[in-house]
């Protein structure tokens, strides 16, 4: 199915039983979120808002919100690009099976953009308050647009095949921002714009942005797509959708043809703007910090254009479906780029960013009777060093040799595996004082923070405690607890609080746990997997928050005899979680009564 617009895909879905559509008119401020977080959770259809309160758009969401209906929207071309991808990595392959990859040949010629000329004739201006001006969640700073593919060239070099399409949240309204003038860009770090304004900015001149909204659902996709720097997401785009990205020029700017929405404007080398807060994928708010401002110049959208949206809170949430779906397509790009490795998951109930799992080959002096981690220290460095997965915090890697039926997806399985081999004296590995995501506030500023590496490699070398010692303390997964610990009071006094933890703990009979993570609430994290997860790596800094039970330091190298011990406790600078408003909750629940358009879900 070729789809050259947003209702094209909204039919489609609809003729096939994937949508339904609210008629009743629903707020932008907080319900319309409120409503897509519980459709979500309740693995509803996609959702068709016809009547918005202040708007004569209408808007979409859950568009990708469960796994089928994602596989659905590509279900043509969804296999020919895998096969695409898989061809890149190993050419001999189109060699081999000439007649066969013929196929494949023709989707790869929709991948070069189209350039049209001027504008389609049903292109009208608006502004930006005509707009559907969506609020998320109560703290939020304003509205936001949550789906937006930013478009930028770099201005050394312009033209559709040097640019870049990214997903970076924009913000409409609300701080300092002039309605109708200025809208607030937030990019994070390793981001192709960010490359584009430098360049700018060294030049000396404002660098042209274009926002789309909206379009064939593949633009929407490959915004998301962590491609190489200098490949273009247009080309992706074009071969996912089977229909080329077609593209004019407007007074200097990009104008994506097929999009229902287009914001150009300006960023200045040198003009920011407090931007925020947002109820972020962390599962926080991300704060006010400064961020480029963009200078809006036009405002178009298509006759009857659908304003795509999607709400961004504690993982999983509609955006976990981009990260499966990408993995599906491309899961077997990263580990042809980096020798030796053989999977990876950037764990999505742990915020992504700050939790990666991977398998490793241990090759190095395979004569040596001894075995500890040697090429899994490479390959966890250069895994450190790629793109997005740099801003990871924590890296556990195991050897595939010592279970190869082992997969990082099965995350309880594989922390098993690494807790019963890992040498706490040996094994842990840090970085300090480097680069983390911009949106994870545990460690001690915007983007900075540390690392560690923890690599377990050989035979199994004790049997985990799977039961709860006593009362202190709440059974998480075999070799893992959880225990209360006084709330802060100052986050400088830590340290010693914790210390003197370790001491009281090294006269207990601790044999089988590994792992003791201190929290704010222990039966919470008791309650389910997920919560292990969200609450001990999104809360804290590895070289400051990690402890050991019997610690030292030899030549630098810190080791513990004993369990490990991480605070993941709220520290007074993190950023607050993300809490749904009541009554907006009420508001909504006539919709899921008997009678609504949502009865049923």
């Amino acid at each position: 199915m070729i789809y050259k617009s947003t209702i094209d895909c909204i039919n489609d879905l609809e003729r096939n039983g994937h949508l339904i559509r609210i008629k009743e008119e629903v707020d932008p401020n907080l319900e319309m979120a409120a409503i897509q977080l519980r459709v979500y959770e309740n693995g509803g259809k996609a959702i068709l808002f016809e009547n918005i309160k202040g708007c004569k758009f209408m808007a979409v969401s859950n568009l990708f919100g469960t796994p089928k209906r994602s596989e659905f929207i590509f279900r043509d071309t969804f296999k020919k690009v895998q096969q695409l991808i898989e061809l890149k990595n190993d050419p001999l392959k189109a060699i081999k099976s000439p007649l066969k990859n013929f196929s494949l040949g023709l989707l790869a010629r929709k991948a070069f953009p189209k350039k049209v000329n001027g504008l389609p004739t049903d292109f009208k201006e608006t502004t930006i308050d005509k707009l559907p001006l969506i609020k998320c969640w109560p703290d939020d700073g304003g509205s936001f647009i949550t789906l937006p593919q930013v478009y930028s060239e770099d201005p050394t070099n312009e033209g559709v095949m040097n640019s870049n399409l990214g997903m970076y949240r924009i913000q409409l309204d609300g701080n300092d921002y002039k309605l109708n003038e200025e809208i607030g860009l937030h990019y994070q770090i390793h981001r192709g714009i960010g490359v584009h304004q430098a360049k700018a900015n060294k030049l000396g001149k404002p660098l042209k942005v274009s926002i789309f909204i909206g379009g064939p659902p593949a633009h929407t996709l490959a915004a998301v797509m962590p491609l190489p720097e200098g490949l273009s997401e247009l080309t992706f785009a074009g071969a996912l959708g089977n229909n080329r990205f077609k593209y004019s020029y407007v007074d200097g700017y990009c104008i994506a043809t097929e999009a229902d929405f287009v914001i150009t404007g300006e960023i200045h080398p040198t003009k920011t703007k407090p931007e925020g807060p947002f109820g972020d994928h962390l599962g926080y708010y991300s704060l006010t910090h400064e961020f480029p401002v963009m200078k809006v110049y036009k405002v178009y959208h298509r006759e009857n254009a659908i304003w795509p949206f999607t709400v961004v809170g504690r993982p999983p949430q509609e955006d976990t479906q981009f990260g499966a779906l990408i993995h599906k397509l491309a899961g077997s790009a990263i580990q042809t780029e980096i020798p030796g490795l053989h999977e990876i998951n950037a764990v999505d109930a742990a915020g992504v960013h700050p939790l990666l799992l991977a398998i490793g080959s241990e090759r190095y002096t395979p004569y040596q009777e001894v075995k500890q981690p040697q090429e899994l220290l490479t390959i966890a460095n250069h895994i450190l060093g790629k793109g997005q997965l740099s801003l990871a915090k924590y890296l556990f890697i195991s050897n595939k040799d010592d279970a190869p039926e082992l997969s990082c997806n099965n995350i309880a399985a594989f922390f098993t595996h690494i807790l019963e081999r890992v040498d706490w004296r040996r094994d842990i590995h840090f970085q300090t004082k480097t680069t983390i995501d911009t949106l994870d506030y545990s460690g001690t500023g915007v983007n900075q923070g540390s690392k560690v590496v923890i690599a377990a490699v050989g035979d199994k070398k004790r049997t985990l405690l799977g039961s709860n010692p006593d009362e202190n303390f709440e059974m998480v997964i075999p070799g893992v607890l959880a225990m209360n610990f006084n709330s802060f009071t100052n986050y400088e006094t830590a340290e010693q609080e914790i210390q003197a933890l370790t001491f009281e703990l090294i006269n207990q009979d601790l044999e089988g746990i590994m792992l003791i993570v201190l929290t704010d609430d222990a039966s919470f994290i008791e309650e389910n997997l997920n919560n292990f997860l969200w609450t001990t790596f999104t809360r804290s800094n590895p070289a400051k928050d990690i402890y050991g039970v019997d610690s030292f330091t030899e030549h630098k190298h810190w080791g513990c005899n004993g369990p490990l011990i991480i605070d993941a406790r709220v520290k007074p600078h993190h950023a607050p979680a993300l809490i749904k408003d009541l009554e907006i909750e009420k508001r909504v629940d006539k919709l899921f009564e008997e009678g609504g358009s949502l009865f049923g879900i």
